[in-house]
């Protein structure tokens, strides 16, 4: 324990300034195969969705054609299982022959070409999880200079296979590597999802000086357990999480599974809100081929995805459990806006939920507008004290961004105008 400490200490001090990169100022969006596609390499009998460079083509051309790119999903990012299984004879990292006979340059050549970035996955380990070759310390900075070469735009090193001494030392020193390399590289580091994912084993200044995100928690799984089991932990430990997160180096509690299998229609749109509110980074890993209409209107809200890229970067907390199994989130935005999340843990019915902004210590300074994320429909001329209803579906949410419109014996000239909005009051609810 006293080697870690000192290793850690060292890494802090010499890599304290290694971070600023000047990406993902923003919580990054895109696309990542693991959840939905795992490690599937049967080419053979499941060519549509095995790991292969069509894949990945498939998903860069449809987030090229089908609105998403606009909306800022610009991340194409393959994970495990796309390298052959022996280095090169000089050592070097190469993609299986058979699923990527192109190279992993041409593919970046290709999604480059369509206005998006491509991501890769590393191992700091003797293997990688799946079982392919890792990065091994000696040859952390051969395998940053080959990601530069083949021009990606993002690593996530994950862990497997790895002592705790080994990552203390080989994570900064990825970092500092692919700063070497010249090539603006985002980071994901999976290193405090291995050591528990708190202080005191994980040192979230040094993580905040190194990597632009890192997974904290478990795998997410094609369930609605799994989900509500990151949000537990999420907001368990948030006043561990919430202040370390920020422009440049963000929580990340994984991957968006809406469109797949395992959750509901009111699951799906709880996930995006969720996930928005805590500020995560949106990679879908779903099929974006066969993506059904429901599940594209919720990735592609615009509304949701403003708040989510919201440029002050503050993660939101839970900061209320109610006796009927509501639960409140709050995160604050710029322009002094905020969005609420009111979400549901009955499983029985619609919830009618009762309260005011004053119950969330809001202003009474301040007269609101609150527009529905999801709907769209516009609350005006809402106090503080103003009681309001909002019914919310079992498992499901109601999230409102909201803004003050005018502040109390302020001049006219501060009132908000929103001519395009569909505007009713609070008592028409």
């Amino acid at each position: 324990m006293k080697l870690v400490a000192s290793v850690l200490l060292a890494a802090l001090v010499t890599t304290s300034l290694a971070l600023e990169n000047g990406l993902m100022r923003t919580p990054p969006m895109g696309w990542l195969a693991w959840e939905r596609f795992r490690c599937n390499i049967d080419c053979k009998t499941d060519p549509q969705n095995c790991i292969s460079e069509k894949l990945f083509m498939d998903m860069a051309d449809r987030l090229a054609a089908d609105g998403w790119r606009e909306l800022g999903y610009v991340y194409v990012n393959i994970d495990d299982c796309w390298m052959a299984q022996q280095r090169d004879s000089t050592g070097q990292l190469i993609p299986d022959p058979e699923r990527f006979p192109s190279g992993i340059k041409a593919l970046a050549d290709y999604v480059h070409a369509r206005g998006l970035k491509l991501g890769i996955y590393g191992d700091l380990g003797t293997y990688t999880c799946g079982g392919y070759p890792g990065t091994t310390l000696d040859r952390i900075e051969q395998d940053a200079s080959t990601f530069a070469q083949w021009e990606v735009d993002m690593l996530k090193l994950d862990g497997c296979y790895s002592s705790a001494c080994q990552q203390a030392k080989g994570y900064p020193r990825m970092s500092s590597a692919l700063n070497a390399t010249g090539r603006p590289i985002a980071y994901s580091c999976s290193w405090p999802a291995y050591q528990g994912g708190l202080p005191p084993k994980v040192n979230y200044t040094l993580l905040a000086n190194i990597c632009n995100l890192w997974r904290n928690y478990d795998d997410i799984q094609d369930s609605w357990e799994s989900v509500l089991s990151i949000v537990d932990w999420f907001s368990a430990n948030q006043d561990v999480l919430q202040p370390v997160s920020g422009p440049g180096h963000w929580n990340d509690p994984d991957m968006l599974i809406i469109g797949n299998f395992g959750l509901s229609y009111e699951q799906s749109r709880s996930q995006m809100a969720l996930w928005t509110v805590m500020a995560a980074p949106l990679f879908m890993s779903t099929d974006l081929r066969t993506i059904s209409e429901q599940a594209r209107e919720i990735l592609q809200n615009k509304l949701m995805i403003k708040i989510n890229q919201d440029p002050l970067g503050i993660q939101g907390r839970r900061i209320l459990q109610e006796k009927s199994r509501i639960e409140v989130f709050l995160r604050p935005l710029s322009q002094s806006a905020n969005a609420l999340v009111f979400f549901s843990r009955r499983t029985d019915m619609p919830y009618r939920y009762t309260t005011s902004l004053t119950h969330f210590n809001f202003t009474q300074n301040a007269v609101y507008e609150a527009q529905d994320v999801y709907s769209g429909q516009i609350i005006t001329g809402l106090k503080a004290a103003d009681n309001f209803t909002v019914v919310i579906n079992p498992s499901g949410v109601v999230m409102w961004f909201v803004y003050p419109t005018t502040y109390l014996r302020q001049p006219s000239s501060f009132v908000k105008q929103l001519p395009e909005a569909r505007k009713f009051h609070p008592s028409a609810m």
